[in-house]
């Protein structure tokens, strides 16, 4: 082994290495979670109306819509005080809940009628994962 060699190995070996636990994991941006519907021939596909409430006015003034029940999950869209969502799904013992939306007002959803089998909501709407504690229950 060459001087240099030795050097450059010596260096390595004598750095100090920082080792976090679960950093790689907590930084990481989730994966992407469907908005599962449906599974019960006798109901609904999704079976709450829920309204946004308790955002901050001062504040950002809007509930962050998410492509998974995480706060590192990718912003899908924004949703304002009052606005009424469809809860369709839980994660994390209610704490985050699966939505439904409207993405202008009046459309159809489709999920307003059983669907029997369980399955990943593909659209016309706007879905995503959003914190429980911002929705209020309006029916269901």
């Amino acid at each position: 082994m060459g001087p240099v060699r030795a050097i450059a190995l010596f260096s390595l070996l004598a750095s100090p290495i920082l080792f976090v636990p679960g950093f790689a994991q907590s930084s990481a941006v989730p994966v992407a979670r469907p908005v599962m519907v449906g599974g019960e021939a006798e109901f609904d596909a999704c079976g709450g109306v829920h309204k946004v409430t308790g955002l901050k006015t001062k504040g950002d003034n809007f509930l962050s819509v998410r492509a998974a029940p995480s706060v590192k999950g990718k912003e899908l869209g924004r949703l304002k005080m009052g606005q009424l969502v469809w809860s369709c799904d839980r994660a994390q013992e209610g704490e985050w809940i699966g939505v439904v939306y409207e993405r202008v007002p009046g459309q159809q959803c489709g999920i307003g009628t059983p669907i029997a089998k369980r399955r990943a909501y593909a659209g016309p709407c706007a879905y995503g994962w959003v914190s429980g504690r911002f929705l209020e229950l309006v029916a269901g």
